[in-house]
């Protein structure tokens, strides 16, 4: 559902994001942490109807018109292309509104894609990690080498004129060489990503890669494959964005600034988190229990915390420093500290490439957090 808003010096529209959570997985990889599920596709027609009653009950109570959704999960693109456009349809959106879907390499068939684009998702989002058999084979993906090759082929066939590819650094099968042999792979397609995300590997308790100490990555190795990464993109035309996020000029994510910017959102389905001027809340985290608890007319909320405005300026000024904005310097008492971990220019602070993956020794220097 698009909504035509006023556009130029008229639009007074302020962004708000819409995040839909879609938890089935067809695998899940060693070092997911997140609520998805590889053995629920049984409840994929409940769980829609669920989402779209979700969204309808939302707009009862005037839900925002959203400048930007994104289908997280999970794996959105687990979902038939059909049933995840009937959700988009009953999200009402502005007429240029973003929307990003998140699609497995081995899900980007050429019609699938036309489907999306045809249907309004204008952003595709795919999680290559890398191009490398033992990386790959280390991490639980199940995608080929040249899944980043076939990726670029369909999109672009599809018409997408932006997407984004996943990164991840820090698997103990991953050389330094794997990551620049990587990185050659897609700066050297006919056409690159022109977003491209790169995170580094954590070892999360409870998942298989967290409780095989022997997998565990290595904090030097993970940051000399994050400097390269960021080293490589900066030479590539690629402007850093955010710690784990660079982008060619007009390719940034929309929605992604929602979140960085402290901004409004709403999330739907199991698991899925809203913020509301100060107000955080969030789902049940099961799709059974979701599904149960809507459609018995009942709220899937499963907490809710109000941050008091100490709290969301520690947070606000939290997520600036990891993005090129940076904050005033007059968020912190002193920089004598950290001062080999950050720039001042025209009175703003921000990260040098050294203190981006440092950031947290930043942040607990800001006056807010004190």
């Amino acid at each position: 559902m698009t909504i035509k808003v006023p556009s130029g010096s008229e639009r007074v529209m302020s962004d708000f994001g819409v995040y839909v959570h879609v938890p089935f997985c067809a695998h899940r990889c060693d070092y997911c942490a997140f609520a998805t599920y590889a053995d629920r596709d049984h409840l994929m027609d409940d769980y829609v109807e669920a989402v779209i009653e979700e969204i309808e009950l939302a707009k009862a109570n005037d839900l925002t018109i959203a400048t930007s959704v994104f289908f997280g999960g999970g794996t959105p693109s687990r979902l038939r292309a059909e049933q995840l456009l009937a959700i988009l349809d009953a999200i009402p959106r502005s007429d240029d509104a973003e929307v990003t879907v998140e699609c497995n390499p081995e899900d980007a068939q050429l019609e699938r894609l036309l489907t999306y684009r045809r249907g309004g998702v204008t952003r595709m989002s795919f999680g290559v990690q890398s191009t490398q058999p033992a990386v790959l084979a280390d991490l639980g993906r199940r995608h080929g080498t040249m899944a980043h090759r076939e990726v670029s082929d369909a999109v672009t066939a599809a018409g997408f004129g932006t997407w984004n590819m996943d990164l991840i650094v820090g698997s103990r099968a991953e050389s330094l060489g794997d990551v620049a042999r990587t990185l050659e792979d897609l700066l050297g397609l006919e056409h690159p990503p022109p977003h491209i995300s790169c995170y580094a590997l954590t070892a999360e308790p409870a998942t298989p890669l967290g409780m095989d100490p022997a997998r565990h990555p290595d904090e030097d190795e993970t940051a000399d494959a994050y400097d390269l990464v960021g080293a490589t993109l900066a030479a590539s035309g690629y402007e850093w964005e955010e710690i784990s996020n660079w982008a060619r000029p007009g390719h940034e994510c929309r929605h992604n600034h929602v979140y960085w910017d402290q901004g409004d959102y709403v999330g739907f389905g199991s698991a899925a988190h809203s913020h509301r001027r100060g107000r955080r809340y969030w789902n049940v985290r099961t799709p059974e229990r979701y599904i149960a608890l809507v459609g018995s007319g009942q709220s899937p909320l499963a907490g809710e915390e109000f941050l008091d405005e100490l709290t969301r300026r520690f947070e606000r000024e939290s997520l600036a420093l990891r993005t090129r904005r940076g904050v005033p310097v007059e968020a912190f008492d002193s920089l004598e500290e950290i001062a080999h971990l950050v720039r001042v220019r025209e009175g703003q602070v921000t990260l040098k490439e050294s203190g981006r993956l440092l950031a947290n020794q930043v942040i607990v220097r800001l006056r807010s957090g004190g």
